[in-house]
């Protein structure tokens, strides 16, 4: 399949629209009258919470315990609820044999340091040739499948009904290396690891202060700080934030509640996903 034809069958990029369209339009989604006062009000709620250094885990919860449980507005790691999805027993030689023309796209060149601009470099191809070019050695940051959505492996998977109101399922795939920088989106998230294993950093939303975050869209800010390679002298205000570390492995699920700032990096061969509630946040029961 050409780079041509797989373009045309991949929808727009939704970053390109106006700020003030989009901000409108997520509003609408979850059902509240002001994103700006729906951050504020995760930040505030946010500076009652107990300082963590490790992120809780739990065997999986029925919905009444997961929303319970997320209620509290901290993260907590779930083993167990994805390992019997189909999807983990796919390989990337089956993945390529059987979906080897679905068109994805790409980040590419140094996805990190333009990760939050609207033009970052992107490039249109199919499974199979992605496949191909992330098994070859690469000296940079290799090309890395994110935040796209892959409706043919969705019968594959199994979620959990922990929202009433969810985002369609998004694939994130590529080696070791891959990495999203950190940011925070302002909506829960549950994160599922399929193959592979990736460490994530997390700090919660009011420590924005320390990160030097800046907005990208309405629910989405990104930060210049990486905790895994913490430079205090460009930015030392970092020293303040708490941050938590935790490796997710096949088979686990991730609560990443609204508003909490999460770096991502493979350290092997991974395929997650991950599906983004579109609702008021569970840490506020009251609305906005």
């Amino acid at each position: 399949m050409g780079s041509e034809a797989t373009a045309k069958r991949l929808p727009p990029r939704l970053d390109l629209q106006p700020a003030a369209v989009r901000e409108q339009k997520a509003a609408q989604v979850r059902g509240v009258s002001s994103i700006q006062a729906m951050r504020e009000a995760i930040r505030s709620a946010s500076r009652a919470l107990p300082v963590i250094t490790a992120v809780p885990k739990t065997g999986r919860l029925d919905a009444a315990a997961f929303r319970a449980r997320a209620a509290q507005g901290l993260p907590f790691l779930m083993s167990g609820v994805v390992k019997r999805w189909p999807l983990c027993a796919l390989t990337p030689q089956t993945l390529r044999e059987r979906f080897g023309d679905v068109p994805v796209r790409a980040r590419v060149g140094d996805y990190v340091a333009t990760a939050f601009a609207p033009d970052r470099a992107m490039k249109d191809m199919s499974l199979r040739d992605y496949l191909d070019i992330s098994a070859a050695p690469a000296s940079d940051l290799p090309p890395y499948v994110g935040n796209l959505e892959l409706r043919e492996l969705n019968g594959m998977c199994h979620w959990p009904g922990y929202f009433e109101k969810m985002g369609p399922p998004r694939f994130w795939l590529g080696p070791a290396r891959t990495v999203t920088p950190l940011h925070c989106d302002y909506d829960d998230n549950i994160f599922a690891q399929i193959w592979g294993s990736k460490r994530i950093f997390l700090a919660p939303p009011h420590h924005d202060e320390f990160l030097y975050a800046r907005e990208a869209n309405p629910v989405l800010f990104g930060s210049p700080f990486d905790p895994e390679a913490p430079d205090f002298d460009a930015f030392p205000l970092a020293r303040q934030a708490a941050v938590a570390e935790v490796v997710v492995q096949p088979g686990d699920m991730l609560y990443v509640p609204a508003g909490w700032y999460h770096q991502v990096r493979a350290l092997r061969f991974s395929l997650s996903s991950n599906r983004w509630a579109r609702a008021v946040p569970l840490a506020l029961p009251g609305g906005v």
